[in-house]
């Protein structure tokens, strides 16, 4: 479907004013529609038509984003619209200024503080939702557009790339992995026999005995507004409170994280889109995890966990829970983790895998201006790798124990 070239990847860079956006060349983001002013209405009923679910791509959620998150306000919208006057189409971007510090022509999709950037593109009108949304953005001068964390087997891929080839192009991937992933259609206890084995899941028992030490164990899911506005306050302090606090990186660290996702999570338990799971020893919340729901896929968003709880493994506790959980709804066929390749935690629970990448997709052929955006792109990721590399040994240290 699309040419492997892994020499480069695209990742968020220090944010400073949204609004400049090719720095050399035309302001292209400026002739863009900012993201919000597009329609939420509009947006929620093509969420409902869309080819491919992405909860991280809801109206509710990356118009929180977007509104206060740290790094990530400011988006411009790349948007499709049908003969009726309805939204077909929908991609949140920046300038590769914004987003890399690139002073090159090239538009990027906006990060939406959750791993998973494929647009939402009308089920029944894909491929003239994604033709659209070229060539709005040759028109708003890029030169490029390159969609971070796309799910490379996806409906939505091949509509890109049905268009590409169409004009005698084709998208480069810059980097692509697999991560975890849960086939909710099975049964639980099944599935997790499978994945840990007599052994494991015997040693897992003994550390949920030793749990229930502390008092009895309850699983809570939040799914009503109230109760969600209530278990987030829980899961601001749980996070806060273990490695991510320590990091810096927790979100209720920073007021405009905060109230990004406040706002996000109510918002969408009132679409019934959002769920905050909890596991209690006693009266103590000792893990608790954000999962957004779209159609038939469900979003392992972030998981807190009380540290003085670790060696009862209270993460990988309220994990099974969940998993239980979900494989007992039938509305619900999959369950993205979201989470970084090779994740100690999940990836021996959740067995399926998905195809993650960032892609890179030429507006105009054989054109020498994306040549040099591949090359900028690949040589800063040469000079990321190596400290990259070093964060991602030290998170899997601390992740094991979660």
């Amino acid at each position: 479907m699309a040419e492997i070239a892994e020499s480069a990847g695209v990742r968020r860079a220090p944010i400073g004013d949204a609004d400049r956006a090719f720095a050399p060349s035309a302001a292209a983001a400026g002739a863009l529609t900012p993201l919000a002013d597009v329609s939420a209405p509009a947006w929620r009923a093509l969420s409902e038509r869309a080819a491919e679910p992405n909860g991280y791509y809801l109206p509710e959620w990356e118009l929180a984003v977007n509104a206060s998150a740290r790094g990530r306000i400011g988006a411009a919208a790349l948007s499709a619209w049908g003969d009726t006057s309805q939204l077909i189409g929908l991609t949140p971007v920046v300038s590769l200024w914004h987003a890399c510090r690139i002073p090159l022509p090239a538009l990027v999709s906006a990060d939406p503080y959750g791993s998973l950037s494929t647009p939402p593109l009308d089920r029944d009108l894909a491929a003239e939702a994604a033709a659209s949304l070229l060539q709005q953005a040759r028109r708003s001068g890029a030169h490029a557009l390159i969609l971070r964390d796309m799910s490379l087997d996806g409906a939505a891929m091949k509509s890109f790339a049905g268009v590409l080839q169409r004009d005698g192009m084709q998208p480069l991937v810059l980097q692509s992995h697999v991560r975890a992933c849960l086939d909710a259609t099975r049964d639980a206890d099944e599935l997790l026999q499978e994945a840990l084995g007599s052994k494991k899941l015997k040693e897992l028992r003994r550390q949920r005995n030793r749990l229930a030490e502390h008092g009895a164990i309850r699983f809570d899911v939040a799914r009503e507004s109230g109760d969600v506005a209530a278990a987030i306050e829980t899961f601001l302090k749980l996070e806060a409170s273990g490695w991510k606090g320590e990091r810096g990186t927790a979100l209720g660290q920073h007021a405009g994280d905060a109230a990004f996702i406040r706002r996000a999570t109510e918002g969408l338990a009132a679409t019934g889109q959002c769920q905050i799971v909890t596991l209690h020893a006693g009266g103590t919340p000792v893990a608790s995890a954000i999962v957004l729901r779209h159609q038939d896929r469900a979003f392992y968003f972030k998981l807190g966990v009380d540290e003085r709880f670790a060696k009862f493994s209270a993460g990988v506790q309220l994990t099974l829970d969940l998993t239980r959980q979900l494989c007992a709804d039938p509305s619900i066929r999959l369950v993205d983790s979201t989470a970084n390749p090779d994740h100690p935690m999940i990836d021996p629970i959740w067995r399926g895998r998905l195809s993650i990448g960032d892609v890179l997709i030429p507006l105009r052929r054989r054109d020498p201006v994306v040549a040099l955006i591949h090359a900028a792109l690949g040589l800063r990721k040469s000079l990321r790798e190596p400290a990259r590399h070093l964060v991602r040994l030290i998170r899997k240290h601390r992740e094991k124990s979660s």
